[in-house]
C-alpha cells in the first residue's frame, strides 16, 4: 500500500479507516442507474484506490440491487486484495429486486406492491437474511462496518437494536454504523443500545457537504457526545463541486437526486456576494 494515505480511528472505536473512502454506488448495472459502470471498470477504480493506500470500501446491498456487492467481491478476489488489511462497508434496509437493472425509487410503487413485505427495513427477519446475503455477493466471512441505511418507522427501536447486537455476536459484524437520520433518532437509538448493554453505533454515514450543512446544527453535536465518528456522504455534492456549470455530465442529466440541490439558499448567496449569474452553483469562487 501506498504510505502517504492518513488513516483516521472511527469515532472512539479502535476501527481506522483510511481518510478517503471509496463509495462503490457507481458500480454495477447502468439499467440501475444510466451512470453506473461496469464491472471491468469498477475493477480498475478498486485497485488504483487500493494501490494508493485506500482500504476503505463502502458499498450497500440496494446499489444495483446486489451486483455492487457481488463486483466488490470480485474484485477482492481477482486483485488477491488481503481481507485483513480491508475494512469493508456495507447497508441493509431497502427492499434488494430480484433484477439487478429494476429502481424501485423510480417504479412510483410501494414495496408492498411488488411483493416486498418483510423484506424491507430494519426488523429482526429483514436484518438477519440481509447480512447473509451480503456475505455470500461479498464473498467474506463477515462484514466490518453494518451500517442502517435509513431509519425505519415501522419497527420499534428495541428489535432493531437486539437484532444488530446479536449479528455481531453471531460473528457476522464487527461494527455497526447508521445512516441518513435525524439527529433525535439517532439519538433514541445509541442510548437504549448503551442502556441495556448492547453493541453501540460507531459510525454515522450522513449527507454533508459545501452545498449541504444540516448535519452541523444538531447532528456532528450529538456524534461528538457519544463519541461517534462521521462519514460524509456525497462530500462533493453528487459531483456539482468538481467542474464548472459549463460542463455537463450523464449523471447531471438522468440523476433525479440531484435537483434536490438546486435549493433557494443559493440564490441568496448569489445575491449576498455580488454573483451575476443565478446559476452559481459549481464555478464560484465561494466554493
Amino acid at each position: 500500500m501506498a504510505p502517504k494515505m492518513q488513516y483516521v480511528r472511527l469515532g472512539n472505536s479502535g476501527l481506522k479507516v483510511s481518510r478517503i473512502i471509496l463509495g462503490c454506488m457507481s458500480y454495477g448495472s447502468p439499467e440501475w442507474q444510466s451512470w453506473v459502470l461496469p464491472e471491468e471498470e469498477a475493477i480498475k477504480h478498486i485497485k488504483f484506490a487500493y494501490d494508493h493506500g485506500i482500504q476503505t470500501f463502502d458499498t450497500a446491498n440496494v446499489y444495483s440491487n446486489g451486483l455492487s456487492e457481488i463486483i466488490l467481491g470480485n474484485a477482492i478476489k481477482k486483485l488477491e486484495l488481503p481481507r485483513e488489511e480491508l475494512v469493508i462497508m456495507t447497508k441493509l434496509f431497502s427492499p434488494v429486486m430480484k433484477e439487478y437493472g429494476t429502481n424501485l425509487w423510480y417504479t412510483g410503487k410501494s414495496p408492498e406492491e411488488v411483493g416486498v413485505i418483510n423484506q424491507k427495513g430494519l426488523n429482526r427477519k429483514h436484518i438477519f437474511d440481509s447480512v447473509q446475503a451480503s456475505l455470500k455477493r461479498l464473498q467474506v466471512d463477515y462484514i466490518d462496518l453494518l451500517q442502517c441505511h435509513r431509519f425505519d418507522y415501522d419497527t420499534p427501536i428495541e428489535e432493531t437494536m437486539q437484532a444488530l447486537h446479536d449479528v455481531v455476536k453471531a460473528g457476522w459484524v464487527r461494527y455497526i454504523g447508521m445512516s441518513s437520520c435525524w439527529a433525535y433518532q439517532f439519538h433514541a437509538m445509541q442510548n437504549y443500545a448503551i442502556t441495556h448493554n448492547l453493541t453501540p453505533f460507531v459510525s454515522m454515514q450522513n449527507h454533508y457537504s459545501l452545498l449541504y450543512r444540516e448535519e452541523e446544527r444538531e447532528m456532528f453535536p450529538t456524534l461528538k457526545m457519544f463519541g461517534v465518528g462521521a462519514i460524509p456522504w456525497s462530500p462533493l455534492g453528487r459531483g456539482l463541486l468538481t467542474r464548472t456549470t459549463r460542463d455537463a455530465t450523464l449523471r447531471g442529466k438522468t440523476d433525479k437526486f440531484s435537483a434536490t440541490y438546486d435549493m433557494p439558499f443559493l440564490d441568496t448567496l448569489t445575491t449576498r456576494y455580488g454573483i451575476s449569474s443565478p446559476r452559481f452553483r459549481r464555478d464560484s469562487q465561494l466554493i
